[in-house]
């Protein structure tokens, strides 16, 4: 979509050089920016049958928590390793240089809950593919992923679809890294 896409900015060379940052907060102050990404995510998934919203930390949250109001549905944060205060179950995943790690909270997901994951970003694909380990763990469906950008040229949707069999819905895609 070509006004989203238009009112996100690009910052080169951080937070490394060679790294063309897609910086989404110049979409997020504007409202009718704002408005339109979340209006699309609602659009999409209003019939969808979910129950839960999962987020990835940090910038997922913005559009998973309002997109969770709108349907009228839970929304499950999905953290860095120590950031939730109750008993909660662990993923590792793989980073450029070594691992890392999300957690869930353990009563967050069953297995009657149907789950969209919500992200604003897919570059390699590696915190989403943990994020669809932890839900199936605690017995949830995954229904989708929905991200504002996707790099297609890192190979994360192709990956999530073909390793995990789900899909990866963007708004909006930028080529490069």
């Amino acid at each position: 979509m070509s006004i989203v896409k238009s009112k996100i900015r690009t910052i080169p060379n951080w937070p490394k050089p060679g790294i063309m940052f897609r910086d989404i907060t110049t979409l997020l102050i504007d409202p009718e920016g704002l408005a339109l990404t979340i209006g699309t995510f609602v659009a999409r998934y209003e019939k969808a049958a979910l129950t839960k919203v999962a987020a990835i930390e940090a910038r997922g949250f913005i559009t998973g928590a309002a997109l969770a109001f709108q349907l009228g549905i839970g929304f499950v944060p999905v953290r860095k390793k120590g950031k939730l205060p109750g008993e909660t179950v662990a993923e590792e995943y793989q980073l450029e240089y070594g691992t890392d790690q999300i957690e869930i909270h353990k009563d967050a997901i069953n297995s009657k809950d149907r789950v969209l994951i919500m992200d604003d970003l897919i570059a390699t694909g590696g915190t989403l593919g943990a994020t669809i380990s932890l839900i199936r763990k605690l017995g949830g469906e995954v229904h989708e992923a929905g991200v504002i950008i996707d790099l297609p040229d890192l190979g994360g949707s192709k990956m999530i679809k073909e390793k995990y069999g789900v899909n990866v819905y963007s708004i909006c895609q930028f080529e490069g890294h």
